[in-house]
């Protein structure tokens, strides 16, 4: 991938202040005002030159454009330079709109199935989901190929869990965010699992012991 950067390299990019690496891809949140004014940033969007040539994905809710830019190819699946370059573009568009970003309103979930050995299991939930087999990680990823449902990660554990389900969600948002959420889920009744990962990632569980992930980018690169 020749012009494929890290998360961090994106983030520190200057005219990238209104995006937020949360898992796989940069997202941003305009408050336009009204689903009419929403609707009329996410056109002008679309209108963009070249746009064609590397889509965003675009969600219109109320009055909020949300969009995600991400590089996906057979070997790479990622932030890069064309994506720092729309981002650039599609701020300039809010501004020109009077829409104001919302960095804190973004987030992706994950789901994580852990399994014993991957193969047994992912034609199953690929079959039972619609889902295709991630081009650069086939062996452990699957995505929605219309882009709006949560991606899943199959790890590969060493033996089955006798009680409970071998399965949780992981939830990325804005790396300054993080600890407030941990602190906002501990506060609501959870307990923390493990911090040894933070703060890149934190375990957590609620009150029945099924756990959950808050995960960031920072300190992943």
């Amino acid at each position: 991938m020749d012009d494929g950067i890290s998360a961090r390299e994106f983030g520190e990019t200057e005219g990238t202040e209104d995006w937020r690496v949360v898992g796989d891809g940069a997202c941003a949140c305009f408050h336009a005002g009204s689903f009419g004014a929403a609707t009329r940033l996410a056109a002008a969007i679309g209108a963009l030159d070249g746009i064609e040539a590397h889509r965003p994905d675009i969600d219109v809710r109320d009055g909020d454009v949300t969009v995600r830019l991400l590089t996906a190819t057979d070997a790479y699946y990622g932030m890069s330079r064309r994506d720092v370059e729309l981002a650039r573009r599609i701020s300039a568009l809010a501004r020109e709109h009077a829409a104001s970003s919302d960095p804190g309103a973004v987030q992706s979930v994950l789901v994580i199935v852990e399994s014993l050995h991957n193969p047994d299991v992912m034609p199953f939930w690929k079959a039972l989901l619609g889902y295709d087999y991630r081009p650069d990680s086939a062996s452990e990823d699957l995505v929605d190929p219309q882009r709006r449902g949560p991606a899943f990660w199959f790890e590969e554990v060493r033996e089955p869990h006798g009680v409970r389900n071998g399965m949780h969600v992981a939830v990325w948002v804005p790396a300054e965010l993080a600890e407030a959420r941990v602190a906002a889920a501990l506060a609501a009744g959870g307990r923390l699992v493990s911090d040894a990962q933070a703060p890149s990632g934190w375990l957590l569980a609620d009150a029945m012991g099924n756990e959950a992930d808050v995960a960031s980018i920072k300190g992943r690169d």
